[in-house]
């Protein structure tokens, strides 16, 4: 069975985010997400995009001198794991975390 990760509160809010706004910046998603500092945002979508529920772009457009900035969105697999985690959170599952395979 492969492994199962796991969906925390915070990366939960940054995924409402993302599905709310579409693709943003990280300073954008800090902005809109509550609870979620400037320090930990970087390191969460990093999580998010390892476990294949985000994926980013850094946009042709990127005129912002020195390092570019990546754009994130909402995989197709992202939004699947959250409309899991809205079906089970309707029937009172109770889980702050959902588990999910590939």
């Amino acid at each position: 069975m492969s492994d199962f990760p796991r969906i925390s509160a915070k990366e939960r809010a940054i995924l409402d985010v993302l599905i709310a706004h579409g693709e943003l910046y990280g300073l954008q998603i800090v902005r809109a997400a509550d609870g979620i500092k400037r320090g930990s945002v970087y390191v969460m979508l990093m999580r998010l995009e390892e476990k294949g529920l985000v994926s980013s772009r850094i946009p042709a457009e990127n005129s912002v001198s020195g390092k570019p900035r990546p754009r994130y969105r909402v995989t197709g697999v992202g939004q699947r794991a959250m409309n899991a985690l809205e079906l089970w959170s309707s029937q009172n599952v109770g889980s702050d975390q959902v588990a999910w395979s590939r």
